[in-house]
C-alpha cells in the first residue's frame, strides 16, 4: 500500500459525494430527479464567451505565464472600478485564478506561520468547507465562528479575544453567503479589515456570488474599504456567468500579498489556459448576460418563496446567491427532511448539517435547475407538504 501523509489520510469525503448516490440509486430506479443540492449552474455559457473562447484557440499552445494576460488584469481591474468604485492597480494587485476554489483551499499554506505564533485560521460556521480543509491540510488551527439568525448570520468579532486573534493569521468571510444567502453590510468589512491590519491578520473574502443579488442595491464588498493592507479579495465568473467549468477568478487586494503569490505559481502550475483568459475578458467586461441571469435566478426565487409561504415554511437569510436557506419544519432533522422530500417528491436538497453542526434545523436549495424544472418540482413538492398538512 501506499503511505500517505497524515493530513491526506485524515481528508474526509466531500459532503455531496453521500448525497450523489442517494441521487444514483433514485435514478436507477427511473424516478425523474431534480436537483436542488450541489450549486453548480444549469444555465448556458453566455454566446459572447463561447465565441471568444474559440476565437481565442490559437495553432500552437504555449503555457501560460503565471500573472496572466495583462489585457485580462486590465478588464478585472475596470470591472472592479465600475462594481465597487475602488482603483486597483492591474499589474500589482490582480492575479487570475484557476475558479477560485484552488485559492480557498491553498491560501492558508501562504500565511500560517506557527513558529511565529501564527497558527489559527478563522471560518464561519455553518459554510463552505474548503476554507476549513484547507486549513487543516496545512496544519493549522481552526475556530469557527457561528453565524445566528439572531444575528442576521453576520459573525460576532468583538466576541473573538485579543489573544485569539493575536494567533490568528487568516480570516475567512464569504457574503451573499453559502449556504445561509446572507449579505453583509459595509460595516463589517470595516470592522473586520481594522481587526486583521491591528493584529496582523490576512483578510481573505469569498465574493463568488456578488452578482447574485434580489435587494435594491447590490451588496458590498471587502474592496471598497478603500486600503488594501491584509486583505484578498476572491472572485469567480463560476457563478456570475455560468462558467463553473472554465476554472477561471481572480484575487485582487494587498500588493505584498499578490506579488508573493504570483511568485509561487510557475512553481503549482494553476494558471488558467490563454483560451480561457481571453473569454473571461469578453465576461467581465459585458454586464448584460450578467443582468439576464439574475433576473432568471429571481424568477426561480419567486416559484420557492411563495410556495414556501403559502406552506407556512420558514425562509430564513436568502438575500442573495442562488441558494434558499429553509428552516426544517417542527425543528427536525436535516438530513431526514431531504431523505424525505426525496422520497416522497423526487427533489434532492442539501441538509444543513452538511455545511456543519451550526447548519442543523435548515435544508440548503441552489436554484440551480431550469426554470421549467424548478416549476415541475414546486408541483411535487406543492402536494407533498399539502399530503403532510391534510
Amino acid at each position: 500500500m501506499v503511505h500517505l501523509s497524515p493530513r491526506l489520510r485524515e481528508v474526509e469525503p466531500y459532503p455531496f459525494e453521500a448525497l450523489d448516490r442517494r441521487k444514483a440509486d433514485a435514478l436507477a430506479a427511473g424516478r425523474a430527479i431534480v436537483d436542488f443540492g450541489v450549486g453548480d449552474p444549469r444555465e448556458e455559457t453566455p454566446a459572447i464567451v463561447r465565441d471568444a473562447l474559440v476565437a481565442a484557440i490559437d495553432p500552437i499552445s504555449s503555457y501560460p505565464r503565471a500573472a496572466g494576460l495583462p489585457p485580462l488584469r486590465r478588464a478585472i481591474a475596470a470591472w472592479v472600478q465600475r462594481r465597487y468604485g475602488t482603483d486597483v492597480d492591474a499589474d500589482t494587485q490582480i492575479l487570475p485564478t484557476l475558479g477560485s476554489k484552488e485559492l480557498v483551499f491553498s491560501l492558508a499554506q501562504a500565511v500560517l506561520d506557527p513558529a511565529e505564533g501564527k497558527d489559527l485560521v478563522l471560518t464561519t460556521a455553518p459554510g463552505y468547507p474548503i476554507p476549513e480543509r484547507g486549513a487543516r491540510y496545512a496544519d493549522g488551527e481552526i475556530l469557527r465562528l457561528p453565524l445566528t439568525e439572531a444575528n442576521g448570520f453576520l459573525p460576532d468579532l468583538d466576541a473573538v479575544p485579543d489573544g485569539v486573534w493575536r494567533r490568528s493569521a487568516l480570516l475567512w468571510l464569504n457574503y451573499p453567503n453559502n449556504p445561509t444567502g446572507a449579505v453583509a453590510p459595509l460595516s463589517l468589512y470595516e470592522a473586520a479589515a481594522e481587526r486583521c491590519r491591528k493584529h496582523d491578520v490576512l483578510l481573505a473574502s469569498d465574493e463568488a456570488y456578488s452578482e447574485l443579488w434580489f435587494g435594491e442595491l447590490p451588496p458590498a464588498g471587502a474592496l471598497q474599504v478603500g486600503d488594501p493592507t491584509n486583505l484578498v479579495v476572491l472572485q469567480t465568473l463560476s457563478k456570475r456567468s455560468s462558467m463553473t467549468g472554465y476554472r477561471s477568478g481572480f484575487a485582487a487586494g494587498d500588493p505584498e500579498l499578490i506579488g508573493a503569490l504570483t511568485r509561487l505559481r510557475p512553481a503549482v502550475g494553476v494558471t488558467p489556459q490563454a483560451f480561457v483568459q481571453r473569454a473571461s475578458i469578453a465576461a467581465w467586461g459585458d454586464e448584460r448576460h450578467v443582468e439576464e441571469n439574475r433576473a432568471r435566478y429571481a424568477a426561480k426565487r419567486s416559484i420557492f418563496t411563495e410556495l414556501f409561504a403559502r406552506h407556512g415554511l420558514r425562509v430564513a437569510g436568502s438575500e442573495g446567491t442562488f441558494y434558499l436557506w429553509v428552516a426544517v419544519p417542527d425543528g427536525g432533522s436535516s438530513l431526514n427532511w431531504a431523505v424525505d422530500l426525496l422520497d416522497r417528491a423526487d427533489v434532492v436538497v442539501a441538509p444543513g448539517s452538511f455545511f456543519g453542526p451550526e447548519g442543523e434545523g435548515f435544508v440548503r436549495i441552489a436554484m440551480v435547475p431550469t426554470l421549467e424544472e424548478c416549476e415541475r418540482a414546486a408541483a411535487t413538492l406543492d402536494r407533498a407538504f399539502a399530503e403532510v398538512s391534510a
